[in-house]
């Protein structure tokens, strides 16, 4: 009953940071474009998540009359369990379960993502909807084998998979080593999360709206809530495979400055083409982590 209760609490927790971070991302751009963000809902806007989520979860569900009614509607479903499943790995100082191998945990989840955006794509029998999940699919293959790659050096160095000791052991003197390979990895996180100036599987100038071009109200509102939890972790596990601290208060600090990395980026940078992100992820990412791994590793098992 206690694990039930603790497990409800935590998601209601991760559903209201998502909804205030959509706030928060939309107040930025705002001021990054010269111009007020939300400020008409009650005071200053705050309740704006709130009337979004209203208005989303109370508009009519429809659905084109040749989609695949079943894997059509189970899809967002299946994006928005395995965001959530991903928070399990929060690393607490009093956790209510232990997930010893965290990043494997994580690299399977991150895996399975795909296959909610090519139901989505597939089951809206839309031209566009499945122009979306193909490139979806292509780009998860293309960047994924580098990030795993990237991510090993910080294992390796603390020689642990379980977050919870990841950001309870000291870091080595030679850590900041790692720190071109933070870089390369937070632009990893922006194409997995589907985020400005990799955002191919949802590129309106070209796709209309990508994979999700058919849905609307509350299938809509899953999916849009997945992407911002999976931009929320991605930023907490930016902390903790780079930025590991004991203290939980420089976890959330660290985690917000990251999140607020992926707002900075998409109020900068204009959309990629579709051959460049190929081109940066088999011939520049691949060869950089596979090179970083042989030569930092020795060096930094040896001081660790």
């Amino acid at each position: 009953m206690s694990l039930t209760l603790t497990i409800v609490i935590s998601y209601i927790m991760i559903a209201l940071a998502m909804a205030f971070y959509t706030l928060v991302e939309r107040k930025l751009l705002g001021y990054f474009q010269l111009r007020k963000g939300p400020n008409k809902v009650s005071l200053m806007g705050l309740p704006q998540p709130f009337a979004d989520a209203l208005k989303l979860f109370s508009k009519e569900l429809t659905f084109p009359t040749l989609a695949n009614t079943t894997p059509f509607l189970m899809a967002p479903l299946l994006s928005l369990i395995l965001a959530l499943s991903l928070w399990h790995m929060y690393p607490h100082f009093f956790p209510s379960f232990f997930i010893s191998f965290g990043f494997l945990f994580f690299l399977m989840i991150s895996s399975l993502n795909v296959y909610s955006v090519l139901a989505a794509g597939w089951a809206s029998n839309s031209k566009y909807a499945l122009l979306g999940a193909i490139r979806g699919i292509a780009q998860t293959i293309s960047y994924e084998v580098s990030m795993i790659l990237i991510l090993l050096s910080p294992i390796i160095c603390k020689m642990t998979m379980n977050m919870n000791e990841m950001v309870s052991n000291e870091m080595p003197p030679l850590f900041l080593l790692l720190f071109p390979l933070m870089i390369i990895w937070f632009v990893s996180a922006l194409a997995e999360t589907n985020r400005a100036p990799f955002d191919f599987a949802e590129g309106e100038s070209e796709l209309v709206s990508g994979f999700n071009t058919e849905y609307s109200g509350g299938t809509f509102a899953f999916i849009f809530m997945a992407e911002y939890m999976n931009i929320l972790f991605m930023s907490l596990l930016t902390s903790i495979f780079f930025f590991p601290v004991k203290i939980p208060i420089f976890l959330c600090v660290f985690t917000l400055l990251f999140a607020y990395g992926f707002i900075w980026v998409r109020g900068t940078l204009p959309r990629m083409r579709y051959d460049q992100l190929m081109s940066l992820t088999w011939k520049s990412f691949l060869p950089f982590s596979l090179s970083s791994l042989l030569l930092l590793t020795p060096i930094l098992m040896f001081y660790s």
